[in-house]
């Protein structure tokens, strides 16, 4: 059984804060200064370029995609990390769409991403081809993937309500009329279980720095199926994707047969120190543990919310298995009472127009946490404390 208690102690959680917004941004592990430290003083300052080979730079994209493939049941030499995550969703559309380039509908829904739908756009605006965009609600994706759809593009769980699209079903539609996917798994990483190659995925992307603990900016991955990696076309054709990067060929070559053909660009090897000791927590971790430890939090919290805090109404879904590792209710003034939560020490977020976001983080959340948050979220809504005019005023992130 994985041993929460130990994972909890490997995160430095300032005193005082009930931090339920790892589903937004992770909390610092207490091995992150050691490792930029030892980045900096035993790499960088001692080996220079040099580092490059003594310190297997080069191959840093590869063996932490390596690491982070297991928890999405990605088999070895199927994930690569490096840039952000909506250069990785452009990457994998375009190659996606290069698999059927006779189609010409891209299916979403309107409940994912907007950077996903913007990146999208900006694609389709670059090869002017006739693409068009859908996206109709999340719950009637699988009606709208017909044989007209080149690729299916979905958050697995989505960002607001954590409601969880079922993948094998979405997987299993679209083969049938000769559609791949694309899915992103923001909130899917290190949240629940993923399993990428047996559910016969195409493509799929995410970031680190939420459920994975990886830093602001933390970089992000792309998986492409075995099957598919010597078809891709990596639109994004940088050197360090080129089949001999150090030949500085004019015309570009994609690396055959291995998923070095969808790296990109020199990636930030300061930000891959922070990752590799984000992953040192997740050696001990079993996803399926995870997972029930979450279920077990996240229904702690509806129902004491439901109990003690008139005026919030659940906008996650119900069943348990239907949603990922974070829970939203709406409340009218959503905005100012998770502004006074957090002045109270307790760290959620908040989404337009209405959403109070509480992320169920099994590595450093705890029972108590859930019970004490509940009791000051219930006490701000007797005392109205979220009226007072400090917590009004939205601020430039929210």
């Amino acid at each position: 059984m994985t041993d929460f208690a130990k994972t909890r102690q490997m995160f430095d959680i300032p005193p005082g804060v009930i931090y339920l917004n790892g589903n937004s941004l992770g909390p610092m592990p207490k091995a992150a200064p050691n490792a930029i430290n030892s980045f900096l003083m035993d790499e960088w300052r001692t080996e220079l370029v040099r580092g490059w080979n003594t310190k297997n730079w080069f191959m840093q994209s590869n063996t932490l995609g390596d690491r982070l493939g297991r928890l999405i049941g990605a088999p070895a030499g199927s994930t690569v990390v490096g840039d952000t995550l909506s250069i990785r969703v452009f990457q994998a559309v375009a190659a996606a769409l290069a698999l059927a380039p006779k189609r010409r509908v891209i299916l979403s829904d309107s409940g994912n991403f907007p950077t996903d739908l913007y990146m999208v756009e900006g694609l389709m605006g670059l090869r002017d081809v006739g693409y068009e965009l859908r996206t109709p609600a999340p719950e009637d994706v699988l009606d709208h993937i017909t044989e007209e759809v080149a690729t299916v593009m979905v958050t697995e769980v989505d960002y607001r309500s954590g409601r969880k699209h079922d993948m094998q079903a979405i997987i299993k539609k679209a083969h049938s009329v000769g559609a791949t996917v694309v899915w992103d798994l923001a909130h899917s990483i290190g949240a629940i279980p993923v399993d990428m190659y047996g559910t016969n995925a195409d493509f799929a992307v995410g970031c680190t720095y939420k459920f994975l603990n990886s830093g602001p900016g933390g970089p992000a991955f792309i998986y492409v199926a075995p099957r598919l990696i010597d078809q891709v076309e990596p639109v994004l054709s940088g050197w360090f994707a080129h089949e001999a990067p150090f030949a500085f060929d004019l015309n570009f070559r994609p690396m055959p047969g291995k998923i070095d053909r969808m790296r990109i660009g020199t990636p930030s090897i300061a930000a891959f120190s922070l990752l590799g000791a984000a992953l040192d927590i997740w050696d001990g971790v079993d996803m399926l543990d995870l997972r029930a430890r979450s279920i077990e939090l996240s229904e702690a919290l509806i129902s004491g919310v439901e109990a003690k805090c008139p005026g919030l109404t659940l906008a996650s879904p119900r069943d348990p298995e239907q949603r990922g590792s974070h829970v939203a209710f709406k409340f009218e003034h959503g905005y100012a009472c998770m502004q006074a939560l957090i002045a109270q020490g307790v760290i959620g977020d908040f989404r337009a127009p209405n959403i109070m976001r509480f992320g169920i983080t099994p590595l450093f959340t705890s029972l108590e946490d859930i019970t004490q948050a509940v009791d000051i979220l219930a006490n701000i809504l007797t005392e109205k404390t979220w009226q007072n005019p400090e917590f009004q005023s939205k601020a430039l992130v929210t």
